[in-house]
């Protein structure tokens, strides 16, 4: 009787040591697969963790002393499963040069209308014409100004490129007579090679903007007024020409250039603060008629005038200047290219106070180029001069878009190379007008401009005046 009563005591002892053994063996296995889970590299930390303290039996509460009925009914324990480490994320492909490319453009929709002035003239005389705007005419209407589809992107780390059409371009027929419109033509085709790896220098090779004049260089998607000035652009006719041109930005004007952006002004384009440059010299689209080549320099420099204790609190104060060296040959009215190069050298300066929301601009050049003289029929290398002065006012609302008052005075004496015989322009012109953004989508733009200009013509003479109401419609996309 003796044995029998110590018989369910010693069984209980003994299942008891067993199951701290089991419990001791699961413990050791979930370390040991603790400790292989943390090793692996891609495996996050937490969740090995967390799979860890899953499995540990430490988390749960002592086993009580089981009776000898449960232990007779206690089923065998179980085998720990693998655990099996989450793959590795596959490494990022990366992007082919075609994937890195972006298409954006605008579009501009104009209309004319002549409230007074010399709309048509009898033969000889001046007409009121613009060499920027063909539509200001007897017969106006509305026209497309400009029609740009842009291809740019990195096609490297170090190289990229960008590409720009105009599908609103105009040619005469074969008689010269009456203008066909609609035509494609190539604005832009470079690739700026970028040699360091802040991108703070590159080298453009190509067709791209002459480095000379501030608005230039300036996009027309972006600029306030609807034409550049003419002593100006005077220099660059369409702005664009064959060649190389080298730039450099230091990281402080890219900073302060960043934070206008970001602000929403209207700067002036992807280029440098300092450029320097060489190019056909004959203009865009051109066949090079010598062996001389253009030599361009330009340079800018933005001055914030914070802490200056003068009111000016956040604003931008940049000035600049740029100079041009060339021998250009002029296209001629019968129809072949001048055989005599003339000298076509100047010199620029530029001034801008950004509009925060008072602002502004003032532009002027001086130099010679060459100038059909009506006193010996023939082309001369003659003095020019001349630039523009212009208000501006910002007023961003968050109701109803983005409001810019301006108005620009702007005078040029001197040739305009771009056109047959290179006719001489004498221009007086005021210009009132407002751009009004409702989306970044869409601008309009309506102004008042008075205007006094030789018509660009050597066989027309004296000035044409004219009031006019001037409107314009541009779609960014």
């Amino acid at each position: 009787m003796g044995l029998l009563a110590l018989t369910p005591q010693a069984a209980r002892a003994q299942s008891s040591a067993d199951l701290q053994k089991q419990i001791d063996e699961l413990k050791a296995q979930v370390q040991a697969l603790t400790n292989a889970l943390a090793a692996q590299r891609n495996a996050p930390v937490a969740q090995a963790q967390a799979q860890a303290q899953a499995q540990a039996p430490a988390s749960m509460p002592a086993p009580a002393v089981p009776s000898d009925a449960s232990l007779a009914a206690a089923p065998a324990p179980a085998q720990v499963a693998a655990v099996t480490p989450p793959p590795a994320s596959p490494a990022t492909k990366p992007k082919a040069w075609y994937d890195r490319l972006s298409l954006r453009g605008y579009t501009q929709l104009r209309y004319n209308a002549f409230l007074s002035g010399d709309d048509t003239a009898p033969a000889g005389q001046s007409r009121l014409r613009s060499v920027h705007d063909a539509s200001i005419s007897d017969r106006g209407g509305f026209s497309l100004r400009r029609t740009r589809l842009v291809l740019q992107g990195d096609v490297s780390d170090r190289v990229s490129l960008y590409l720009q059409s105009d599908f609103a371009t105009a040619v005469n027929n074969q008689s010269g007579t009456e203008r066909r419109e609609g035509f494609v033509q190539l604005r832009d085709a470079y690739a700026d090679v970028f040699l360091d790896k802040a991108k703070t220098f590159r080298v453009r090779l190509g067709q791209s903007k002459v480095p000379f004049g501030w608005e230039n260089m300036q996009s027309s998607s972006n600029r306030l007024t609807l034409d550049r000035s003419d002593a100006i652009n005077s220099a660059v006719p369409s702005e664009r020409d064959l060649g190389v041109v080298a730039y450099y930005t230091p990281p402080p004007v890219q900073k302060i250039w960043d934070r206008l952006a970001h602000d929403g002004q209207k700067l002036f384009g992807n280029y440098g603060a300092f450029g320097l440059g060489v190019f056909n010299g004959q203009g865009t689209n051109r066949t090079e008629q010598n062996r001389g080549l253009m030599k361009v320099a330009f340079a800018t420099w933005p001055f914030e005038l914070d802490g200056l204790g003068n009111g000016l609190e956040g604003q931008v104060f940049e000035i600049g200047a740029s100079g041009m060296l060339n021998d250009v040959l002029p296209e001629l009215r019968t129809g072949s290219v001048s055989a005599q190069a003339f000298k076509d050298n100047r010199v620029g300066l530029h001034a801008m106070l950004y509009p925060q929301p008072f602002g502004i601009q003032a532009e002027w050049n001086w130099g010679k180029g060459p100038e059909f003289d009506p006193a010996t029929l023939s082309i001369a290398t003659k003095r020019l001069s001349g630039g523009y002065v212009q208000l501006m006012y910002r007023l961003p609302t968050d109701s109803f878009g983005a409001v810019m008052p301006y108005a620009r005075w702007q005078r040029y004496r001197g040739g305009w190379k771009a056109s047959v015989n290179a006719p001489r322009l004498e221009t007086d012109e005021v210009e009132l007008g407002v751009e009004w953004q409702p989306w970044k989508a869409l601008e309009l733009t309506v102004a008042y401009a008075k205007m006094k200009r030789s018509e660009a013509d050597e066989r027309r003479t004296g000035r044409a005046e004219g009031d006019l109401i001037r409107t314009q419609v541009q779609w960014n996309y």
